[in-house]
C-alpha cells in the first residue's frame, strides 16, 4: 500500500510555483493511462489563475491549502482548506485568492487498445 503526505506534497509544490514563471505547478498523485481515476495536486501561487476551459467528464476539486474561487459562467465558488466541490459541467476557471493547493480528482474512460 502507497502513502502520500498531501501536507507535504502541497509545500513542496507551492515553493515550486513561487519560484515559477508561470505562478504554478503539478503533479499526478495517482492515475494514468491505465486507470479511470486521476489525481492531480496543483499549486498557485497567489493571484494566479487556470485559465477557463472545459469541465472534464466528473470531478472534484478540493483545497489542501490557501484559499481559491472557481468560476463557472455566472456561479461563483470560494474554497479554503477542508473545502470540497464537484466541478460542474461547464467551462469553469480557477484562481487563487492566495498561495493555494488543491487536490483535482477526474474520472475518465480508461483508454484501451483493441
Amino acid at each position: 500500500m502507497e502513502t502520500i503526505s498531501l501536507t507535504a506534497l502541497a509545500q513542496e509544490h507551492l515553493d515550486k510555483a513561487r519560484s515559477s514563471n508561470s505562478g504554478r505547478s503539478a503533479h499526478t498523485v495517482h492515475g494514468g493511462h491505465d486507470h479511470s481515476l486521476r489525481q492531480t495536486l496543483i499549486a498557485l501561487a497567489a493571484e494566479q489563475d487556470l485559465h477557463e476551459h472545459e469541465a472534464p467528464e466528473e470531478a472534484t476539486l478540493q483545497v489542501i491549502e490557501g484559499r481559491v474561487r472557481l468560476d463557472a459562467g455566472d456561479v461563483s465558488w470560494e474554497g479554503a482548506a477542508g473545502d470540497l466541490v464537484v466541478i460542474p459541467d461547464a467551462r469553469h476557471s480557477l484562481h487563487a485568492l492566495e498561495d493555494s493547493a488543491v487536490l483535482l480528482t477526474v474520472m475518465q474512460p480508461l483508454s484501451r487498445n483493441a
